[in-house]
């Protein structure tokens, strides 16, 4: 017959009970966390890369709508308009000639910026068969305006723009 015996601990571990090793040491959760930190730092700026960019590309759809708009307005009215409407307005007719009405809607609500109240649009009317649109892109370059006062904000310069050819 086959005696089973328990397992008893050590001598060592009996008189010495520190000797079990039941958790982390400190050097080892000082190391973790400086990972962990490092890599959402490293998130963090990637995100924010992200997030100006994304900016940016919707203002620059922003002023193909708005482009858009004003084409079809020109096309109706024979020329653009002499100003455009605040964002959350509607870009309408202005009843001369006859197919240039009132009711005519060319864009339906104007677009604002992303970072709106800081950055507008600007909208400068060179003639009446040429205009300039311009807006301040995060990650933009030199200043895109050339007529106007090359102003998209308080103390924003302008440096993407779109005109008719």
């Amino acid at each position: 017959m086959t005696k089973t015996t328990k397992s008893t601990p050590g001598v060592d571990q009996i008189r010495n009970p520190g000797s079990i090793k039941k958790g982390f040491t400190l050097i080892e959760v000082l190391v973790v966390l400086s990972i962990i930190g490092i890599l959402i730092a490293i998130s963090i700026f990637s995100l924010q890369s992200a997030r100006s960019s994304s900016r940016d590309a919707r203002r620059q759809a922003d002023l193909e709508l708005i482009r858009a708009g004003l084409e079809i307005y020109k096309a109706d009215c024979a020329d653009y308009p002499s100003a455009l409407p605040i964002p959350g307005g509607a870009l309408v007719g202005d009843g001369s000639p006859t197919t240039c009405a009132s009711t005519n809607k060319y864009i339906e609500v104007m677009p604002k910026d992303a970072l709106n109240p800081t950055r507008v649009y600007y909208y400068n009317r060179l003639t009446g068969t040429t205009y300039e649109l311009c807006a301040a892109l995060e990650n933009g370059g030199a200043l895109a305006c050339t007529g106007g006062i090359n102003n998209c904000g308080t103390n924003i310069a302008c440096n993407y723009q779109t005109k008719n050819p």
